[in-house]
């Protein structure tokens, strides 16, 4: 329903108001009361918010790979310079 900025705005919103509204009533913030309150209205508002947050998703496949791959490629040419400096020690100070 919210997005953005607008998203943020009014979801610092409600939680400020939330704050506001358990200081008048001399109710602990946040508290159980004030979260059971903070939760209904969040489903009802924000009902399109996942679960844990944001959505995690996979980055696009070449960057994926990119991460993959450059790894796998540095521990292979480290081990190939590690064995080939100890066939050849001359120069090794």
């Amino acid at each position: 329903m919210f997005s953005g900025a607008e998203g943020r705005l009014s979801y610092e919103e409600l939680s400020d108001c939330t704050r506001h509204v358990a200081g008048l009533l001399h109710c602990f913030w946040p508290g159980a009361a004030v979260d059971k309150f903070f939760i209904a209205v969040h489903q009802h508002y924000f009902r399109n918010c996942p679960v844990s947050g944001r959505a995690l998703r996979d980055p696009p496949s070449s960057i994926l790979y990119t991460l993959i791959v450059v790894p796998i490629l540095v521990t292979l040419l480290v081990t190939a310079l590690v064995v080939w400096k100890s066939k050849h020690p001359e120069g090794i100070v």
